[in-house]
């Protein structure tokens, strides 16, 4: 057996000998193989020397790892009972609270009155129907809300299907994106990040389902009335309202919008009863027959602050940080794509940001020297007033009238201009400045925007006037964007009215603003307006100019201006005040506070109105979440204590049983301070 293993392992040798004597070139053919094949490099003792680990191995082992740790993750989160994280938190932080759904229930509460969401802006899903070719494969995906996946793979594809015609504000030609229905359109924004989820679901405890839930998803990127003229929506509300009431034994709805979905029913209630064709034709009872309370979370009733600094540079606190941080990359053409550019052109197509302009002028949002908040301490819990002693409440009232934040001040080029008394600031009015086409502004640029014809004597001439309060804010506008204002001034108005019975208020630009408009005749009707509180709020902004290149945006926060002291509400170029992180406490809380409260020329028929604060208080770990006592503009609608409001409201409860207004900030104080004929 040794002698045939011998002779097999030689007969691989013999044979590629022969091959090399039979003159056919295949031993040659053999060697030049050998020679080609790479000789494997020899160790000390003669064996081969191991392989130089390289960058790309790492790479390969960095991501095995990881799936391979997600994966396993996924199988324990897949394979553990549904209640070991509950389990898990209640071990750590001790136990939970019941749901207000669970704990109603066990009340005795039970579905009463129909429920109808009206979503604000950005939170609702949006789908693609018809586009152009770049979107090949997406039909009735979604392009807003979800995962995103295509602004990732598509990014520029995603902006020109998300924009807007820059003209008409309507569908660009070949276009087609539609709200989804359903309360699937914003019970989540993103998956995990719940908007209306948890309210639907603690009604759904006491007895609610679809046929008494009714989301009123509407297309936010258009103007309040051409939601009507394209999709009809207005039309669709009023029918899915009338068939509730109806088939509920003629029980009224309790309506509940979010953020500008207050602005966008507000809208509604006068289009209602208004007449055909500019109106719905309901009658001037409507109102009064179908609604029981409109339960306002969030309200930006007189508009924000940051929809300023989102048309006027495309930024706010956050962006305006990111732009510091990283200077250039947001502006520039950075792997062929403008962010902030696209971002503009894109925004300012959506006429809905223009329903959140700031309203009433310097009226109610103060003049160049006051405000109504005064002094606000960002640093400290403030004391809440239901816990106020007499002298506590003075030495705040004294606090607020010292010298402190001029919040009037909406913009300030230099943070100087910010502080100093008006008598010191010397100004040029820009509204006579000539402005160009600036050359070198354009001569590369992928994307438009209105910038671009101001040219270099326009930027200059914006910077000299130094301060803007809100009634020169539109003057402002409407000289850096006149086509954006032509257009939006067609669907909306800032002002406060003299004599509301004129004529001219009757039209739809009008329905919006509270001070330009008169709320229903239904004096049984209940308006709650629902907030948090506690969170440093955007108030005013502090700009500087933006050193000058090619395709950029000349203006921008200035995020090195801070206060001093650990008390100021100075911090990266933004003036803080009490609100709910996005709405100030005076846009969400006066006309609930004053401006309607009892019989007013703005509330004629007297329907009681009801301010209910809720104060902010962040998850204790990260195993809350977003926790269940946020104050912060969208996680409180998973605030335990407004879900167990909104509850018993739907239920049955009035206001009273509620226990009438709780307020914890300054919001009675600083409108006695707004100067407003009512």
């Amino acid at each position: 057996m040794s002698f045939l293993r011998r002779r097999r392992a030689s007969e691989p040798a013999k044979a590629g000998s022969n091959s090399g004597d039979d003159g056919s070139g295949g031993g040659g053919g053999d060697r030049k193989e050998r020679e080609a094949k790479p000789r494997r490099k020899q160790g000390p003792g003669g064996g081969e020397r191991p392989r130089r680990w390289s960058c790309v191995d790492s790479c390969c082992w960095f991501v095995g790892c990881v799936c391979s740790i997600w994966w396993f993750l996924l199988f324990l989160f897949n394979a553990m009972p549904a209640s070991f994280p509950q389990y898990v938190t209640e071990a750590i932080t001790g136990p939970l609270p019941d749901p207000p759904g669970v704990k109603l229930r066990k009340e005795g509460l039970t579905a009463r009155h129909p429920v109808v969401f009206v979503p604000g802006i950005v939170t609702g899903g949006l789908e693609l129907w018809e586009g152009h070719q770049c979107a090949e494969g997406l039909f009735r995906k979604r392009l807003w809300g979800g995962t995103f996946g295509e602004l990732y793979k598509r990014p520029l594809c995603w902006v020109e299907h998300m924009s807007l015609d820059n003209e008409t504000g309507l569908d660009p030609p070949g276009i087609r994106i539609r709200p989804v229905s359903g309360l699937v359109a914003a019970d989540y924004f993103a998956p995990g990040y719940f908007v209306w989820a948890v309210l639907i679901a603690n009604l759904a405890r006491i007895g609610y389902e679809e046929k008494n839930m009714y989301m009123a998803a509407y297309d936010w990127r258009l103007s309040f009335q051409n939601t009507e003229v394209r999709d009809q929506t207005l039309s669709r509300i009023k029918s899915n309202i009338e068939l509730m009431v109806t088939t509920s034994g003629g029980n009224k709805v309790v309506v509940i919008p979010h953020s500008m979905g207050v602005l966008y029913f507000l809208h509604f209630m006068k289009w209602v009863e208004a007449p055909a064709p500019m109106g719905g034709g309901g009658g001037s009872d409507w109102c009064a027959k179908h609604i029981k309370a409109v339960m306002n979370i969030g309200g930006p009733f007189l508009g924000v602050p940051k929809a300023v600094s989102g048309l006027f540079s495309v930024e706010a606190r956050d962006i305006a940080v990111a732009r510091a941080f990283a200077p250039g990359v947001l502006d520039k053409d950075v792997f062929k794509f403008q962010t902030l550019q696209h971002m503009m052109r894109m925004t300012r197509t959506w006429d809905s940001t223009m329903s959140m302009i700031p309203k009433g002028g310097d009226t109610i949002w103060g003049g160049v020297d006051w405000s109504p908040e005064g002094f606000f301490n960002c640093s400290t819990k403030r004391s809440k007033n239901v816990d106020m002693t007499t002298s506590e409440l003075t030495a705040v009232r004294d606090l607020e009238n010292r010298a402190g934040v001029n919040y009037g001040r909406l913009i300030s080029f230099g943070k100087d201009v910010a502080k100093i008394h008006s008598s010191k600031i010397e100004r040029t009015d820009f509204r006579g400045a000539v402005k160009g086409r600036n050359p070198s502004n354009t001569s590369n640029c992928d994307v438009w925007t209105e910038y671009h014809d101001m040219g270099v004597g326009g930027v200059k001439a914006v910077a000299d006037y130094k301060v803007y309060t809100a009634s020169s804010i539109l003057d402002l506008l409407y000289f850096v964007a006149p086509k954006l204002m032509k257009r939006g001034s067609a669907h909306f108005s800032y002002g406060i009215a003299d004599n509301l019975d004129d004529p001219k208020y009757q039209h739809y630009r009008y329905w919006s603003n509270p001070l330009e408009t008169k709320l229903p005749n239904a004096p049984d009707m209940e308006i709650y307006s629902l907030y948090g509180v506690g969170i440093p709020t955007e108030r005013a902004y502090v700009y500087k100019l933006t050193p000058t290149s090619e395709c950029y945006i000349p203006f921008q926060i200035d995020t090195s201006a801070d206060g001093e002291g650990e008390d100021s509400c100075l911090k990266g170029g933004v003036f803080s005040a009490d609100g709910d992180e996005t709405v100030p406490v005076l846009s969400a809380g006066y006309m609930c506070a004053k401006g309607w409260r009892g019989k007013t020329r703005f509330n004629p028929s007297g329907i009681n109105t009801y301010i209910r604060e809720y104060d902010h208080a962040p998850p204790a770990n990260l195993l809350e979440g977003r926790g269940t006592q946020s104050g912060a503009h969208v996680d409180i609608m998973g605030n335990f204590a407004l879900i167990e409001d909104i509850i018993r409201v739907a239920a049955g409860a009035t206001g009273e049983d509620l226990g009438g207004d709780r307020v914890y900030s300054g919001i009675f104080r600083w409108s006695e301070k707004i100067q407003l004929q009512l």
